[in-house]
């Protein structure tokens, strides 16, 4: 059966409009997103500034669909952990382990997210950070609760103050972690699980 002219065409526009996004994502990390202009992305990817505008319709759409995507994949592997019905310490480093695949695949998305969502999220458009941001306390100290019920982790644990070092120390690796590195996103997860969940001091 022939290929119809809008299949053929629509594969480039899509892979390109992918290609942008990528390259906004990572001036967004660099710059910030209110110190970067349309120009400067435009720049980056070898465009005119106005033909950028035949792809989005402006910077904040860029953001959006930059954040949207990311945490919509994130929460897809999230789902996923809490759909296998582990215990909490393997639910916590699967969530881990999840967590830097994501960083992996997205990590300027996730440096964006980082340094942008706190003051995006009274933005009506980005409404949906802060409700991500409330779900994943949820999802975490949740699962945190369980293992203290359940005697897998300790009782006299601060569970918000446990949730947030697990949050910080995960995400910051977006700051420093390179695709392509000495380790990779699963042997860092390994690492960091070692040192959250069995301490790095030698037993007695």
């Amino acid at each position: 059966m022939p290929i119809s002219k809008k299949t053929t065409t629509e594969k480039p526009a899509a892979a390109r409009r992918g290609e942008l996004l990528a390259t906004a994502a990572e001036v967004f990390a660099e710059q910030g997103y209110s110190a970067t202009t349309v120009r400067r992305i435009a720049d980056e990817a070898g465009m005119l500034a106005g033909s950028l505008y035949y792809h989005f319709d402006s910077k904040e759409s860029m953001l959006d669909e930059i954040l949207s995507t990311f945490l919509g994949e994130l929460w897809a592997g999230y789902d996923a952990v809490l759909a296998a019905g582990l215990g909490p310490r393997e639910t916590v480093e699967a969530l881990v382990s999840e967590s830097f695949r994501e960083i992996d695949r997205h990590r300027a998305a996730v440096a964006v997210y980082q340094k942008e969502a706190r003051h995006l999220a009274d933005h009506p458009r980005f409404a949906y950070l802060a409700e991500s941001q409330e779900k994943f306390e949820a999802l975490w100290v949740g699962t945190l609760e369980r293992g203290v019920a359940e005697r897998a982790f300790r009782a006299d644990l601060d569970l918000r103050l446990t949730y947030r070092f697990l949050r910080d120390t995960v995400w910051v690796a977006a700051s420093w972690y390179r695709p392509g590195g000495a380790h990779g996103a699963q042997e860092i997860a390994r690492q960091y699980l070692s040192m959250v969940l069995d301490g790095i001091a030698v037993p007695d």
